[in-house]
């Protein structure tokens, strides 16, 4: 039923294309152009399955909700002409496939459409720990019930809601439903609604009407209702629904009067009023908006007059379906889109607005929202108790729900990086979380607050893990299981590598070298000789200490020989201290060698002949920089 209220209703009279059994492809199109869905659908079926046929066929099923069906043809039209190549029809498809939890071949409908990857399995386990709330979700015992939606709050236990159970309305060609009326009735502790009783013939027409909010007095009621008179629209006669208010005097309900913003060239539709009753909400799809159905809202002045319908932005609004507003007393907008990633089909977000400021949406979540259309929600917030609408079971039910607060978003471990010496803070370090199998799960590189936070699970253990340039890396384990606790605040302390050890300072640039003692190497050789190793064994010591250290090793000669023969000379030195380290037992992938030849002279020994074989032998060395 929600699809009869998000897009425009057929019009033409119909009837006497179905008296036969079989129609042929031209009577059938005609039918499926003027949205009579489900008279379509059998005689679809009766015709060749020609690629023309699948596509209208999968289409009427997919309008009708019936979405299993609507994925098999698709399937079918695929399998038998050619992949899918219309965007819309891809959208469609791929929505079908989120229906059905065929969430890999969504995924590449969907990425197909939105020109992006999308991952719904990597968005389901993310919204289990991030929406900030879980339902326990039951159906409304409702005696009578037929595609019933839209409850809503009148006052104490009293409720109202549209449903098709009148058997005695016109049929709607698009579901074969009886056309929608408005009911109201007593909405009781136990989940049940009784003394369900249909509104007066001045509300209830042959007509949809549905969605109907009250001012808080319940003197004043919102509803929608389709317009009797048809106008033609991109060659279809539709009839657009619009908004209208009606006013209870002497208890009957009078001076029904439409919205004086409605156009009967759109639709206006699923009223809300705000507690105090300014602001109405609305959803339309009004020329100028962002796809299909957008929210909006008007003003509702002191002298009854309105103000000009405001579209609330893009962040709320999407280029699909985004209706059915519904604003708590806590000043918190709810609605449902099929715009957003999600489960499929509507699902219902939440919005909080603090200083007329919208906040951004937030998909309530698995245990509420289904892969099919959910929609419609209301919530007593004092009583953290929800109901809301949808078609998961095949027709449109009423639900409630018991609102609790999500322990998984307690589960988290946050802290700040620091330096261990000094206390300063340490932005632009990465921190990594890690479970107990050494796995990264999530890493971060901190900011100017050198803050940072990772949200966990439940019964399992982790590593958090800070590391830096130049600074030692600290690893902290900690257990969520019964052992553990649900909220860790761990500060990342770091060690300097220049305050671990002395022999590691920053040299006259800047960079952090380990000092060692002048290696020496005979006149034109680049051999290790046993006063050379037993130095480098110091190097070797302290990168087996610090296993995330990371070393260039470079090689330098004095000024005097040929400038292309001292560099290749430091080159060879160079990559011989290296193996020598790599053959005590050090990872090659910790080390790199340079040779840099004469082109960094520690003193003024630039030229042969002008310094003295001390000057000059100065010159003559390997460093050893910390590289991370």
């Amino acid at each position: 039923m929600r699809l009869l209220l998000s897009l425009l209703i057929a019009t033409l009279s119909l009837g006497n294309f179905a008296q036969g059994q079989n129609l042929s492809l031209k009577k059938t199109n005609k039918l499926f152009k003027s949205q009579a869905y489900s008279e379509a659908i059998p005689h679809y079926k009766s015709l060749p399955a020609t690629e023309e046929v699948l596509q209208n066929l999968a289409d009427s099923y997919y309008y009708t909700n019936d979405l299993e069906n609507a994925e098999k043809t698709y399937g079918q039209l695929i399998k038998n002409h050619r992949d899918i190549v219309d965007k819309d029809r891809a959208y469609r498809y791929g929505q079908s496939l989120l229906a059905i939890k065929n969430y890999k071949l969504a995924d590449q409908y969907l990425s197909q459409y939105n020109s992006k990857n999308w991952n719904t399995q990597e968005f389901l386990n993310q919204l289990k720990k991030n929406t900030p709330h879980t339902f326990d979700v039951q159906p409304i015992t409702n005696k009578g019930a037929k595609n019933d939606f839209g409850l809503s709050f009148i006052a104490g236990q009293k409720v109202a809601f549209a449903s098709s159970r009148n058997i005695d309305r016109p049929v709607f060609s698009w579901t074969d439903q009886p056309y929608l009326d408005l009911y109201h009735a007593i909405l009781n502790d136990d989940g049940t609604l009784t003394k369900v009783t249909p509104y007066s013939e001045e509300i209830n027409t042959d007509l949809h009407e549905s969605n109907a909010v009250f001012t808080n007095n319940g003197n004043t009621m919102y509803f929608n209702r389709n317009n009797e008179k048809r106008i033609k629209i991109e060659g279809k006669k539709v009839s657009n629904i619009q908004l209208y208010k009606a006013e209870k005097v002497n208890g009957l309900w009078t001076n029904v009067t439409p919205l004086p913003f409605n156009n009967e060239l759109y639709s206006m539709q699923h009223p809300a009023i705000t507690k105090d009753g300014k602001v109405l909400y609305f959803s339309s799809d009004m020329p100028g908006g962002y796809g299909e159905f957008d929210i909006y809202k008007v003003i509702v002045n002191e002298d009854g007059t309105y103000s000009e319908p405001e579209n609330l932005g893009a962040s709320i609004n999407t280029e699909h379906l985004d209706q059915f507003p519904y604003v708590s007393n806590t000043n918190t907008l709810y609605y449902s889109t099929n715009g957003k990633e999600g489960l499929g089909g509507l699902d219902i977000h939440r919005v909080d607005m603090i200083s007329d400021k919208m906040g951004s949406p937030i998909n309530l979540g698995t245990s509420i929202n289904s892969s099919r259309d959910d929609y419609a929600y209301v919530i007593d917030e004092n009583k953290d108790q929800a109901y809301f609408s949808s078609n998961r079971d095949g027709s449109d039910k009423i639900y409630t729900a018991k609102r609790k607060e999500n322990i998984l978003t307690k589960y988290v471990v946050s802290g700040v990086v620091q330096d261990s010496i000094s206390k300063k803070v340490l932005p632009g370090s990465l921190v990594s979380l890690l479970d107990e199998r050494g796995v990264l799960i999530d890493d971060m590189i901190v900011g100017q607050d050198a803050k940072y936070l990772f949200k966990t699970e439940p019964n399992k253990k982790y590593t958090v893990r800070a590391t830096r340039k130049l600074y030692i890396p600290f690893d902290t384990d900690f257990s969520t299981d019964k052992n553990g606790a649900i909220s860790h605040d761990i500060f990342l302390t770091l060690f300097s590598y220049q305050d671990a050890e002395e022999r590691i300072k920053a040299d006259r640039k800047g960079d952090v070298q380990v000092e060692l003692e002048q290696i020496f190497f005979d006149f034109d050789e680049a051999v290790i000789k046993n006063q050379a190793a037993a130095t480098l064994d110091k190097l070797v010591s302290i990168m087996k200490k610090y296993p995330a250290m990371h070393i260039e090793v470079s090689a330098h000669t004095d000024v005097r020989g040929p400038d292309e023969y001292n560099l290749a000379l430091s080159k060879k030195r160079a990559a011989s201290t290296m193996q020598y380290l790599i053959s005590q037992g050090i990872e090659e992938s910790r080390l790199r060698s340079i040779g840099y030849g004469e082109m960094q002279p520690l003193n003024g020994c630039v030229k042969e002949g002008i310094c003295k074989e001390e000057q000059y032998k100065i010159n003559r060395r390997c460093e050893f920089k910390i590289l991370q």
